[in-house]
């Protein structure tokens, strides 16, 4: 059996959130064990690479959006490095950061996969837009620039990328939606599995009808798992924390259904922020959720 190779890529990146910190959750996840449990799983694991910020890029004053410029540099320079992940064959895990860096992700992914899937684990949807943002937070229009929904287009990003189908993305976790959001989800075709949904009908057939949403037709599915998707009981070191969400079991059982299905090709994890947490407690849960992801096993 070839032995599959996981590319790791650093993106210590925090200009699209509202609070400083998630730039710290790259390292963080390394710092304990994150390389020693892939390997463990059987990986070959490249650690090597890191997306900065290059000096000397600033965003004009006066944006509704903030940082727009810092967050398309850097998510540029990631896209041409998943792009290159992909191309050698190896797996991207993308570690943030804040949830912004998912552009850079998406758009260097969908110049391989012409048809591509997308799970985003989430309390939020990322579906605001520069007219609906409340915060002006780059971090929070992402998955609206996945989608073509913005005035960002992926194709800025990374030459050839193109927009995500609708219908072929699914948000898991939801909680915390503005009312243009909650109206997008209903007129443009994506699926939302809210919280309520993962009360009524449990984890195990929520993420069974996501993968099936995702997998349909598609050439490729990526995880984009936002560690605020989790209950703050449990992942406490995050700057968007919001109350209900999912538990410590229910996290990693998602994650371990992914990992049977076979159809993810990439991921995100993003909005680790070590300045918040308690006692390590976020940074060391999603190290173990990412060994969820790939195969560890309580037996």
């Amino acid at each position: 059996m070839v032995q599959q190779s996981i590319s790791i890529i650093r993106v210590p990146f925090g200009l699209g959130a509202g609070r400083p910190g998630s730039e710290n959750g790259p390292e963080s996840m390394l710092k304990f064990g994150l390389v020693k449990k892939l390997e463990g799983l059987g990986y070959d694991v490249q650690a090597d690479q890191c997306i900065r910020l290059p000096q000397g890029i600033h965003s004009p004053a006066g944006s509704t959006m903030k940082h727009v410029q810092e967050v398309l540099t850097v998510s540029g320079l990631l896209g041409k490095a998943v792009g290159d992940a992909v191309a050698a064959g190896h797996i991207p895990l993308v570690l943030g950061g804040d949830h912004s860096i998912a552009m850079g992700s998406l758009a260097g992914l969908t110049g391989h996969y012409r048809n591509m899937g997308v799970i985003w684990v989430d309390a939020h949807s990322d579906l605001n837009t520069e007219s609906t943002s409340p915060s002006g937070n780059m971090h929070g229009i992402s998955l609206a620039v996945g989608l073509g929904l913005s005035h960002i287009k992926l194709r800025q990003i990374s030459e050839g990328a193109v927009a995500l189908k609708p219908e072929n993305c699914v948000i898991i976790g939801a909680r915390d939606l503005d009312r243009e959001e909650k109206a997008l989800i209903r007129s443009c075709g994506l699926t939302c599995f809210t919280m309520h949904e993962i009360d009524r009908l449990g984890i195990e057939k929520v993420v069974q009808k996501a993968l099936q949403i995702a997998g349909n037709g598609t050439d490729g599915v990526h995880l984009s798992f936002d560690i605020d998707s989790v209950d703050p009981i449990e992942a406490p070191g995050t700057g968007t924390p919001v109350r209900g969400g999912l538990s410590y079991r229910e996290a990693h059982l998602s994650l371990e259904l992914m990992s049977e299905s076979g159809l993810i090709t990439s991921a995100d994890f993003v909005e680790v922020n070590p300045l918040l947490d308690r006692n390590n407690q976020t940074s060391k849960l999603a190290v173990e959720l990412i060994g969820s992801l790939f195969g560890s096993r309580i037996l």
